[in-house]
C-alpha cells in the first residue's frame, strides 16, 4: 500500500503543465462534495495531500517555486468554487431578458477572483515549505490567512470556508463554540492534508504514520467532544410561539408592484393557516415571522396593507418582516434609494422597531463605483437605481413576549465575528432571507449550514425565515428544533428555544484562532530554520 501511494504522489509530484492544472482542478472539484447538502468531508483525505504533493513538486516546473504553487492554487480553487457556487447563476435568469448574459460572467468570475485567495495561500505556504511533516501545518496556516482575508476583501465572502467541511455531523460542528470557523478552517486543512506525509522517507528517524494518527487524534477528540457537550446540553424550550411563513413565492412577483393584492393575499392566508387539528392559526403564537423583502412595495407607505397586518395579528402576536424601506424624504420627493429593513409591527399596525441591512451584498444590492456602472447602463440584480443605502450599526431589537432579538438579514448571517456586539447580548437572532434567487439547487442548503454554525459560536437560538426554504428553527448547539424544506409553501410552528451562557468563543471571539496560527507559524519557522 505505502509503495503504491507513493507511486501516485510522485506522479503528481512530477507532473507539470497541462497536468499539473487539471490534477488540482480536479482535486478542487472534489473538495467542494466537503460542503452542504453532500457533506462528504472525508473526501478531503484524498484531496488534499494532492495540494501538499503539488507544492512539493513547485520546484520543478517551468515557473519554479513560488508562482508555480500560486497557479496551481488558482486551479484548485476555480475547481473548488465553480462546482460550489454555481447556484449564483439562477440569480441571472430571474429577470433572463436583462441579466442571462451576464451570468457566464458570474458562474465563472466570481470562482476565479475567489480562486485568487486560494493562490495566495498556496503561495504562502511555498514560501515557508518544509521537507517533513511541518509543511502540512505551513498550509494549513496559509489557507486559514487566505480564507480570512477572502472572508473581509472588498466587502468579504467567506461563504463555504474550509472550515465548514467540519460542521457535519454536528458533534464536530461544537468545536466552533471553542475556535470559531477559523480555527476549524486550520483543523481542517490539518487533518485531511496529514495523509500526504505518509509518501515521505523514514531517513533521519522520520515516522510518517505519526502526523496522520495525531490527525486522527484530533478529529476524535472533537467527536467527543461534541458528544458529551451536547448530551450534558439538553434543548430548553422557552414559552414563546413562534409561526414562520415559507410562501414559496415566485422570484419575479416579489419586485412587481401589480402582484401587490395577490401577495398580501398569499402572506394573509398562509400566516393564518391551520398547521394541525389542534391549531387555531395565528392565534396560537406570539410572533409571526415573515421573510426577507417580502414585498414588491414600500409596506409603511400602503396603509391598506398595515391595516391588512393589523387585522390579521390578534391582541399579544407581533409580526417580524423583511421589507425594502423608503428613507426619510419630503413627501412628493421620488424615492431613488431604499434600505432592505425588518420592521417588528404590533396588533394596532404600530412599527415597534425597525433594523436596516449593514452587510449589503455587490453586484445584488450595490454595485462597486455605482454611479459611473449605471452611466454605462449596468444595474444590480435588485434593481434599485443608486443601490440600496447600508444601515448604520447593528444593534438586538426589543420584541413583545421574548427575550431581545438580533436581527440579520440574507447573507449577513455567513459572517462569523461579525454578529453579535460584545455589549448587546441578544437572547436569539433572526435571520430572514430570500434564498428564491438560487432556485432549487445547493445553494440555500449551504446557507442554512452557515447560519446554523453562528447559533453554535455564540450559544444562541437561530431562527430562519427564508421565501423558498430553508426556514428552520436551530437551538444554540445547532440542532434543528424544526424545519421546513426547499421548495415547500407552508408555516413552521415551534416554541423558541433557550440561549445558553455565552461560549468561549462569544467571549474571546477570534482570538483562539490567533494563538493557534501563531503557535503554528513559529512551529513551522523553527522546523525550516533549522539546521
Amino acid at each position: 500500500m505505502s509503495s503504491r501511494l507513493r507511486a501516485v504522489g510522485l506522479s503528481i509530484i512530477l507532473a507539470w503543465g497541462w497536468k499539473r492544472a487539471a490534477i488540482a482542478l480536479v482535486a478542487g472539484a472534489f473538495s467542494s462534495l466537503a460542503m452542504a447538502p453532500f457533506n462528504a468531508w472525508p473526501i478531503l483525505f484524498l484531496t488534499f495531500p494532492v495540494a501538499v504533493w503539488q507544492i512539493d513538486g513547485a520546484g520543478a516546473e517551468r515557473w519554479r517555486g513560488v508562482p508555480a504553487a500560486a497557479m496551481t492554487g488558482w486551479w484548485f480553487g476555480l475547481g473548488y468554487f465553480v462546482p460550489g457556487l454555481y447556484w449564483i447563476g439562477y440569480a441571472f435568469l430571474v429577470d433572463a431578458s436583462t441579466f442571462a448574459w451576464l451570468m457566464p460572467f458570474a458562474v465563472l468570475g466570481l470562482p476565479a477572483y475567489l480562486a485568487l485567495f486560494t493562490a495566495l495561500g498556496f503561495a504562502l505556504a511555498r514560501l515557508f515549505w518544509t521537507r517533513d511533516a511541518s509543511r502540512v501545518i505551513a498550509l494549513a496556516a496559509s489557507l486559514t490567512m487566505s480564507e480570512w482575508l477572502r472572508g473581509h476583501a472588498l466587502t468579504g465572502f467567506p461563504w463555504n470556508t474550509l472550515g465548514y467541511a467540519l460542521t457535519e455531523p454536528l458533534a464536530l460542528a461544537q468545536t466552533a463554540s471553542l475556535i470559531g470557523l477559523w480555527g476549524l478552517t486550520f483543523l481542517a486543512v490539518a487533518i485531511f492534508a496529514s495523509p500526504a506525509v505518509l509518501i515521505d522517507g523514514t531517513s533521519r528517524g522520520r515516522k510518517p504514520w505519526i502526523a496522520p494518527a495525531l490527525a486522527l487524534v484530533v478529529l476524535l477528540a472533537m467527536a467527543v467532544f461534541g458528544v458529551v457537550r451536547l448530551s450534558r446540553q439538553p434543548t430548553v424550550m422557552l414559552n414563546t410561539k413562534l409561526r414562520i411563513m415559507q410562501p414559496n413565492l415566485e422570484q419575479d412577483a416579489r419586485f412587481n408592484y401589480s402582484a401587490k393584492a395577490e401577495v398580501m393575499k398569499k402572506y394573509l392566508t398562509l400566516s393564518d393557516r391551520a398547521s394541525g387539528p389542534q391549531s387555531t392559526g395565528v392565534r396560537d403564537v406570539n410572533i409571526l415571522i415573515w421573510p426577507e423583502s417580502a414585498f414588491p412595495f414600500f409596506l409603511t407607505r400602503e396603509a391598506d396593507a398595515m391595516a391588512q397586518i393589523a387585522d390579521l395579528l390578534p391582541k399579544g402576536t407581533v409580526l417580524v418582516t423583511g421589507s425594502v424601506r423608503a428613507p426619510d424624504v419630503p413627501p412628493g420627493t421620488r424615492i431613488r434609494r431604499a434600505y432592505n429593513s425588518i420592521y417588528v409591527i404590533d396588533h394596532d399596525g404600530n412599527v415597534l422597531s425597525v433594523y436596516d441591512k449593514l452587510h449589503l451584498v455587490p453586484f445584488g444590492e450595490f454595485l462597486p463605483f455605482q454611479d459611473w456602472l449605471e452611466k454605462i447602463g449596468l444595474e444590480q440584480l435588485t434593481k434599485v437605481q443608486g443601490g440600496f443605502i447600508p444601515g448604520t450599526h447593528r444593534r438586538s431589537m426589543d420584541v413583545p413576549n421574548a427575550p431581545r432579538m438580533l436581527p440579520l438579514i440574507c447573507y449577513e448571517a455567513v459572517f462569523p465575528g461579525d454578529v453579535v456586539e460584545r455589549n448587546d447580548r441578544p437572547g436569539w437572532i433572526v435571520n430572514l432571507t430570500n434564498d428564491g434567487w438560487f432556485g432549487i439547487s445547493t445553494g440555500p442548503y449551504q446557507h442554512l449550514q452557515q447560519a446554523r454554525l453562528r447559533a453554535i459560536e455564540q450559544g444562541l437560538p437561530l431562527v430562519r425565515a427564508a421565501n423558498t426554504g430553508i426556514s428552520a428553527v436551530i437551538d444554540p448547539l445547532g440542532r434543528l428544533v424544526a424545519r421546513l424544506g426547499l421548495g415547500l409553501e407552508g408555516v413552521l410552528d415551534s416554541n423558541l428555544p433557550a440561549a445558553i451562557p455565552p461560549t468561549p468563543y462569544a467571549r474571546a471571539g477570534d482570538l483562539p484562532a490567533l494563538i493557534i496560527l501563531a503557535v503554528a507559524w513559529l512551529f513551522v519557522i523553527r522546523r525550516r530554520t533549522a539546521k
